[in-house]
Formats: structure tokens, sequence, C-alpha cells
């Protein structure tokens, strides 16, 4: 089986030089030209389209290695790399190049009674730690996100995807080269030492400004006890699908189905089916029977049960578990208000969807569910920086802080208010 190496040097040691040399890097990057930035990450996209073979050969040997150790088939997928995510991958990184540089945008401008001229102004945010787990195409959206927004970026990929997580980082370093960059602008941590991630959540000695952590419970719950710079909370994915009895069921069929299947192991993907009971003998059926038959396992309350005999009970702890595979939680609840409250107890404030055609429902079920997107008609799966015309995103902000929901260029800069006068001073 491969492992990933170790590096020989004192990790914190390491990690020190790393933080001290993104500082650098971020001097340069504040006040880089579009065109430079933009050149970079083109240049990128063509070395990843160009170093396809050698980057799935790096994949082959992460894949080799989970599946020896037994990893799930959804981790599999979320690790798994071939010719079209690549190709997705690098279109993504021309995606943002072709997005409007935040960096130095007026925000809001107004003049005073006394004559100050007053604008607030897009700035970076300085250096940006990502610390992630298994998905190698993390490396290239956060590596050319921070970099469109003037940051520098150190990332932590996790070690199930150590191989592929660098193959990846090759190709943003020779687009930063060829941009005129310097190439510490995107840096990602050469070992899979724990300690690299207590180290970054510590700030590597004043270096690092923000942390985004994207992955499982157990990351994100190590980062929120640890951390010790702010963070970009991205939590589970615990989505819900409401069917309401004013739905189109030929509506809600395929929405459910896209919502549950087209990719089980995205933070977007439906984890609860909740049927209105006023509703639950004509349509508990028809949608439990569509989950089952395309495969998916259904856990699901006594009414679930009664409308296929393929149903299992489910546990208590169903509700409110991010099955991250084939699987979903049915429970017939009583109208909106009752999915609203389920969604309260049980969600993670990330992505919940309803599905109705009277809009004084929908708009109660958004105006009273706090989640980061809330969607009307629309599948779950659409929660997705790309989708949303970011170009890409580091992850889905799930906190009330700064940034909520996908995190964009935008998300990654804060601003600075300028100030233009003529000589005026303050009254005493």
């Amino acid at each position: 089986m491969n492992r990933p190496e170790r590096i020989e040097s004192d990790t914190e040691t390491v990690m020190l030089a790393l933080g001290r040399a993104a500082r650098e890097a971020q001097r340069t990057l504040a006040t880089a030209t579009t065109a430079a930035k933009n050149l970079a990450l083109t240049e990128a996209a063509k070395a990843l389209r160009s170093r396809s073979a050698e980057i799935l050969v790096a994949n082959a040997r992460d894949l080799e290695a989970a599946r020896a150790r037994g990893t799930s088939g959804a981790f599999l997928d979320r690790l798994s790399l071939d010719a079209g995510r690549i190709d997705a991958i690098a279109r993504g990184l021309e995606e943002i190049a072709a997005l409007p540089d935040p960096v130095g945008a007026v925000i809001a401008s107004w003049t005073r009674p006394n004559g100050l001229a007053i604008e607030r102004v897009r700035t970076p945010l300085g250096v940006i730690g990502i610390i992630y787990e298994s998905r190698p195409n993390v490396t290239a959206d956060a590596g050319g996100l921070c970099l469109k927004a003037g940051n520098a970026a150190i990332l932590r990929g996790g070690s199930e995807s150590f191989h592929s997580s660098r193959a990846i980082h090759a190709c943003l370093a020779a687009g930063l080269a060829a941009a005129g960059l310097p190439e510490t602008a995107i840096q990602i941590v050469p070992t899979v030492d724990r300690e690299a991630v207590g180290l970054m959540l510590k700030g590597l000695g004043g270096t690092v400004d923000v942390i985004v952590p994207r992955g499982g419970k157990s990351l994100v719950a190590r980062v929120q006890d640890e951390a010790r710079v702010p963070v970009f909370a991205h939590l589970e994915g615990i989505c819900h699908v409401y069917v309401d009895r004013d739905a189109d069921l030929a509506m809600a069929v395929p929405l459910l189905l896209n919502a549950k299947l087209r990719r089980t192991s995205i933070c977007g993907a439906a984890e609860c089916l909740l049927v209105d009971k006023a509703a639950n003998g004509t349509y508990m059926p028809a949608l439990v029977k569509a989950l089952l038959d395309a495969g998916c396992e259904v856990r699901g309350d006594a009414a679930a049960m009664a409308a296929d005999t393929r149903v299992t009970a489910a546990a208590t702890d169903d509700y409110g578990k991010e099955f991250l595979d084939a699987v979903i939680a049915v429970k017939t609840v009583d109208g909106v208000d009752g999915a609203i409250d389920h969604i309260t107890r049980f969600g993670s404030q990330h992505t919940d969807c309803i599905v109705t055609s009277r809009t004084e429902t929908a708009e109660r079920f958004i105006a009273r569910v706090d989640s980061a997107i809330v969607l009307h008609n629309a599948s779950t799966q659409f929660a997705d920086g790309g989708e949303f015309g970011m170009g890409a995103e580091i992850g889905i902000a799930t906190g009330r802080m700064h940034a909520r929901g996908p995190v964009g260029v935008e998300q990654l800069t804060s601003f600075k208010y300028v100030v233009r006068g003529n000589g005026q001073i303050r009254p005493k």
C-alpha cells in the first residue's frame, strides 16, 4: 500500500516558514493586477489539462490506499478523479478568471455635509488557511479563489488525498510562475502530520488571518475547539426536502431524486424527506417508491413504512444524520410549520428546500427556515458556488458572521474606508 511521504524536518519549523512565506507573498498579491491574477489562473488551467495523466496516476495511488483501508463507496467517490473531473476543475479556474476582480471595488460611497468623500472599498483578507479532507478538487478551487481575491493560501489537504492534491497544486504553482507572481502565494502543507493542523489553528505565529475548514464533523469540531483565529464554519450538510400538500407531484419526484441521488457524497445532497401529512396518502407512496426503485435505502416513520414494505424503521438518530450515501430518512410532518420545526431541531443550517405551488406557504418557509440556503421548487444540489455563478467555492459557510452560504471571491474579502478631503478638520 502506498503511504504519503512525511517530511523529515521539524513540523513546527516547516509550518512557521510556510506562514512567513505566505505573508510575504500576500503583500505582492494585494497589489497584483487583475491581468496577472487572471493569467495565473488560466495558465494553471492549461497545466491541469496538460498534466491530466500525471494527476490521474497520483490519484490512483490515493485510491489504492483508500481501498486497502476499506473506505466506503461514498468516500471513494469524493476522492476519485477522472479526465472529466479534471477538465471541470480546469474550467472552474477559468470561470474564476472571468469573474470581476473584487479587490479595489467600491462597495458604497457618499459625501458628508462637510465635503468629505467616503468610500467603502474591498480589500483582501490576507493569509487564509484551508483545511480539508478527501476532495482533491478543493486544492484548485480554494487556491484559485484566494488568488483572485488577493489572498495567499496555505492548503492542508487530508492524508487520503495527499498525492492528488500535490499534483493539482503543482499546476497552480506553474500558473503563478507563468504570471510572474510568487509561487508561495499558494502553498500546500508537505506533511500528513496532524500537528500541522494544530499549528495552523494557532495562527502560525500571527501569519494566518482566517481558517476555512471543509470536512466532516470531527474536523470541524476540532477546528472550532482549537482555533485561535477567525473561522468560516462549514458544518454538516443535513439538507431537507419538504413536500407540501400543494406540491406538484410530477415536479416533486424528479426534484427529490436529483436532490438525493445525483451525487450522494456532496454536502448539498438531501438527507431527509419531509412529507405533509395532509398529502400522505397521495404523495408518500409515490415519493418512497421512486427512491427505492432508484436504489436508495429509505428509513422512515410509520407512514413511510406503510407506503412500501421495503422501507425500514428509522432510528431516532437517523433524523439529523449526514449519510453521504444512497440512504435517506423520511418523516411525516404537520404542514409547513411541522417541517420548519423539524428542520429547526435536526438541521445544520446548510440547505433546505420546499416543494409547493402555493406562494404564501413558500414564503413562510423561506422566512422562518434559518439556513444559509433556502430553495423553493429546486434541488438542494444547487447549493454550490459554481451554480450560483461564483465560478467555484471554498465551501458553504453555515455560520452567521462575515460569510454565509457559498464562499466565493467576494466572501474572501474584507473592506476599508477611504476618506478624501481638502483640508477639513474636526471642530472642537
